[in-house]
């Protein structure tokens, strides 16, 4: 099939099978469960699981559309060009989806993958524990060897969307005795057994998409161990780098949407000859604007260039470390562009889209802080990517 074939049947299906609520819409990713727990949103998960459309370029015996890098450009240009969502999100597709198929077992591809292409099948991550964040390797969580399992005992945090998991990929501790990056182990174990307790946090924006995890003789088969036992941090730093790497798909040469800063600030600020009539604001807007945009063309050529389907490196900290800071001084500047309007809470002199961005402007002051800290990706960059000493 030509590419131009193969756009134009894309782009029927598109048409024929995108319901117009999952369409021209954006959502932060703590109410991803509320904007897909739909009926909408599981006839276009459905529709497109159906084509393998949900992960295209898996290979195809696990029931992905195995699609080639030109023709998943052509599925993402048109997907951008109909303002549809993804059909499918999450750290399934994202984070242990890849990295099974880097380290995973044919047994464990042909178990797991297939229900993370269709959906079925939710993820959550258990890396973090409390005093183990930045410092993961001294996680304690431990899991001990009893004939075809592990049983797991201790505590993970900031479980992002564990409340809604079928499925958690954990590290633990499996040799106690070991230097603390040796005696990891990467486990996948499931979320609806009686060993495990989940307890949502509440955030000052007034969500709970985190959460506390506890293991209480939980149960891990010995055939979901992912790569070689007490060998676990290598898998997991590798997952760390594919969640870190998610980046914008290749966009629609189509007309785009007009700058969401722009149309803010000449509701707020008013227009002189087509421009933010106040200067501060239109300069604000001018550098903010300017950096996305730098930080997508420079993804897009990163990823172009990576076409031999190389696995991603320490260069994805550079993308986390920009990308986390971009969007933290975004929130802030939609905030800001608003004045007064912009720190509402609740309440009849506040419309809702300015009550989202005080809850936007919360929500962002920790995206520096999970996936790993700015800190944290600065001394991977200065170490991996520099090679500074330590």
């Amino acid at each position: 099939m030509s590419l131009d074939t193969f756009r134009e049947d894309v782009r029927s299906y598109i048409a024929e099978h995108c319901p117009a609520s999952m369409k021209n819409r954006t959502f932060h990713f703590e109410d991803a469960h509320e904007v897909y727990d739909t009926a909408d949103a599981n006839q276009w998960l459905q529709a497109m699981a159906a084509r393998g459309l949900t992960t295209p370029t898996w290979p195809a015996e696990y029931g992905a559309a195995g699609l080639s890098y030109e023709e998943n450009r052509v599925l993402q240009e048109e997907m951008a060009a109909a303002r549809a969502l993804p059909p499918l999100t999450g750290m399934g597709v994202s984070m242990i989806g890849p990295t099974l198929l880097e380290f995973g077992t044919e047994a464990q591809k042909a178990r797991h993958l297939p229900k993370i292409i269709s959906g079925e099948i939710r993820w959550c991550q258990g890396y973090s524990e409390p005093g183990s964040g930045s410092d993961l390797a001294s996680l304690q969580t431990k899991a001990v060897a009893d004939g075809d399992h592990f049983v797991l005992n201790g505590q993970k945090i900031w479980t992002s969307g564990a409340q809604h998991a079928d499925w958690m990929f954990a590290l633990v501790r499996t040799d106690p005795t070991a230097p603390k990056h040796d005696g990891i182990s990467f486990v996948l174990l499931d979320m609806h057994q009686p060993g495990v307790t989940i307890k949502p946090i509440a955030l000052i924006s007034g969500s709970s998409p985190f959460c506390e995890t506890f293991f209480d003789d939980a149960l891990a088969s010995r055939d979901d161990l992912v790569g070689e036992l007490n060998k676990g941090w290598t898998v997991g730093k590798r997952l760390l780098q594919y969640e870190r790497s998610a980046a914008p798909a290749p966009r629609s040469k189509k007309p785009k949407p007009a700058n969401a800063f722009a149309t803010i600030a000449k509701q707020y600020y008013g227009e002189l000859d087509g421009k933010i009539a106040e200067p501060q604001a239109r300069d604000k807007v001018l550098r903010q604007t300017m950096k996305e945009k730098a930080l997508q063309l420079t993804v897009q050529r990163v990823n172009d260039e990576s076409r031999s389907g190389k696995a991603p490196g320490a260069t994805t900290s550079i993308f986390k470390f920009v990308g986390s800071s971009l969007s933290k001084e975004g929130s802030s500047l939609k905030a800001f562009l608003r004045g007064s309007a912009g720190i509402g809470w609740e309440g009849e002199g506040f419309g809702a889209d300015e009550v989202e961005a005080t809850r936007s402007w919360l929500r962002d002051r920790a995206v520096t802080i999970y996936g790993g800290t700015n800190e944290v990706q600065l001394n991977i960059i200065s170490k991996r990517v520099l090679g500074l000493p330590d």
